[in-house]
């Protein structure tokens, strides 16, 4: 209550502060309702399409966009480029989201073990880090799927067990930085447990890092499913995905252009967007900056 028994305006949370930055930032603000745009299309829209993603027709190959009712024109096998673009978006979408939060957890736990630990638990789990990090990670990628096959599922483990490092370094750089802080030392003095202290007072103050990193990361792993998919290594035909939908029209590239340019656009724009997302994610949570 003030001197004249107004209440006092409650303060602002720094998830709001964060918010109020974020919404200023118009490029992230676009790409938020863009992405939202999008994965509400590809999860909703296939039951109003009219034509199977998988059903051939080798009477109406490579129809323009707009022919006997398929919007955006078929394939070298007849097949509906719309709906195939919108079932290999749940694909390539579903993949990239998978791959990202398995690197998120394997990452979270390897950092914030070696960050709140320490001593030889730290170097063993850093140098481990650091090894991945030094070898090539398309390299690693192309052998194991050689060896252990291209399911989706597969895929999916592959991407998160060679893209969880840089997440690890920056979850044990916020404990570290965390772990030095008073209300840490005060939990510590009081009693509580090395998983309780490091569950309730330090891993919540490294969730905007995560954020960040999560975000890039789904933008890593659809990028790296295309690339394995235009590979050949990727996920199989017939199940449709932007990576391999790229792959098979390259050799249409100057008789059918469309059916390169529409997974081509979509990969490209989904990467651009998240990437943009990040960024504003990024300069919004980043509180150090803004006090």
């Amino acid at each position: 209550m003030t001197a004249k028994g107004e209440v006092a305006p409650r303060s602002e949370s720094n998830w709001a502060r964060a918010w109020r930055r974020f919404r200023r930032n118009r490029l992230a603000l676009f790409s938020l309702i863009a992405l939202l745009a999008m994965h509400v299309a590809v999860i909703f829209l296939p039951s109003f399409l009219k034509h199977d993603p998988n059903t051939i027709s080798l009477f109406d190959r490579f129809l323009p966009p707009g022919a006997k009712g398929h919007i955006l024109g078929t394939d070298e096998m007849g097949r509906d480029v719309l709906a195939r673009l919108v079932y290999g978006g749940r694909v390539s979408l579903g993949i990239g989201f998978s791959a990202m939060l398995g690197s998120i957890i394997i990452g979270t736990i390897c950092g914030a073990v070696a960050g709140f630990w320490g001593g030889w638990v730290d170097v063993v789990i850093m140098r481990i880090t650091d090894a991945m990090l030094s070898f090539p990670v398309f390299f690693i990628l192309l052998t194991l799927l050689t060896i252990l096959g291209t399911s989706i599922q597969m895929i999916v483990l592959v991407i998160a067990l060679t893209s969880w490092m840089n997440v690890a370094r920056i979850v044990r750089g916020e404990v570290l930085r965390a772990k030095s802080s008073q209300y840490v030392e005060a939990a510590i003095a009081v009693g509580n447990s090395n998983l309780a202290i490091l569950a309730r007072h330090i891993l919540p103050q490294c969730i905007p890092s995560i954020i960040v990193a999560a975000t890039l990361g789904v933008a890593y792993s659809i990028l790296t499913e295309s690339s394995l998919s235009y590979l050949g290594l990727g996920v199989k035909p017939p199940t449709p995905s932007w990576g391999n939908m790229l792959s098979s029209a390259r050799s249409y590239i100057w008789s059918a252009p469309h059916l390169v340019m529409y997974p081509g656009l979509l990969i490209f724009v989904t990467v651009l967007l998240y990437n943009a997302l990040g960024d504003g994610l990024r300069d919004a949570l980043d509180v150090a900056a803004h006090r």
